[in-house]
């Protein structure tokens, strides 16, 4: 078996509740989240988290901010971006966290009458430029580290998207992180793209999903779960049961011992 983790909930805002929930449902490891204010870097404590990692037999996953943006077009903004990732990578690596789990942000649009123009397709070099910047930063800070930065599937991919996926995954460092419900919500259009690139594939992100509606606990929504467990099992990955609260784990745990 495939090791399995848990988000941090937003109803359990201490370190040691979660940690005390994952030994619990017999999960392997925590996916702190930067979108929280008590997971920021500058907040977060190397001694504390070793701790709770040694007490609860529990290691940790790291996901960057949602909004992390390095290829804002403002320089200032791409660079705080950037400096926040390479923070991350430096705490991961002391705390021996295997993966940092990023989105890759649509940046923004312009509608038009009939269409939406958006600006990092319209102006893709630049944005390729600032992408292949991270991809070297990053790569610097990792090092000969075993930290990987895991690039997840959110709402669909537009071509300049993807031309900067292929740009990060140039680097050892950078590898793919597969999120089945925002597959699903996005139309199934993602797995054929995370498909043809299946050796850099090493992180999942599990969970049921119905229409539009994600972070369903197993068994609840309308996606063949089973199939992308047994993916996750095949290339040797991880999965986070992303679902939102302590009984929806407590639910999907259950459902997932019993196949």
């Amino acid at each position: 078996m495939i090791d399995l983790g848990m988000p941090t909930l937003i109803g359990l805002p201490r370190l040691d509740d979660c940690g005390a929930l994952c030994r619990e449902l017999g999960l392997q490891f925590i996916e702190l989240n930067m979108n929280l204010p008590q997971y920021q870097t500058d907040r977060l404590d190397a001694a504390a988290l070793r701790r709770v990692r040694e007490e609860y037999g529990v290691y940790f996953t790291l996901h960057l901010d949602e909004n992390l943006n390095p290829g804002d077009f403002n320089p200032r903004i791409a660079e705080a971006y950037v400096r926040t990732a390479e923070d991350a990578i430096a705490f991961a690596e002391a705390l021996e966290m295997p993966v940092l789990n990023m989105h890759l942000s649509r940046g923004i649009h312009f509608t038009l009458p009939g269409e939406k123009v958006y600006l990092f397709d319209q102006y893709r070099e630049a944005y390729l430029a600032r992408m292949r910047s991270f991809r070297d930063r990053c790569a610097a800070a990792a090092g000969q580290g075993g930290v990987r930065i895991c690039v997840e599937n959110t709402d669909g991919c537009r071509r300049a998207q993807i031309q900067a996926l292929d740009l990060l995954l140039e680097s050892p460092v950078f590898a793919l992180t597969y999120d089945v419900g925002h597959n699903h919500g996005s139309g199934g259009g993602d797995e054929k793209i995370i498909l043809r690139r299946r050796e850099k594939l090493i992180h999942f992100h599990l969970h049921d999903a119905r229409e539009a509606s994600c972070h369903l606990p197993l068994g609840e929504g309308e996606l063949d779960w089973k199939k992308y467990l047994r993916l996750a099992e095949a290339v040797n990955g991880r999965a986070v049961l992303e679902v939102k609260t302590a009984e929806g784990l407590r639910t999907s745990v259950r459902r997932l011992r019993a196949v």
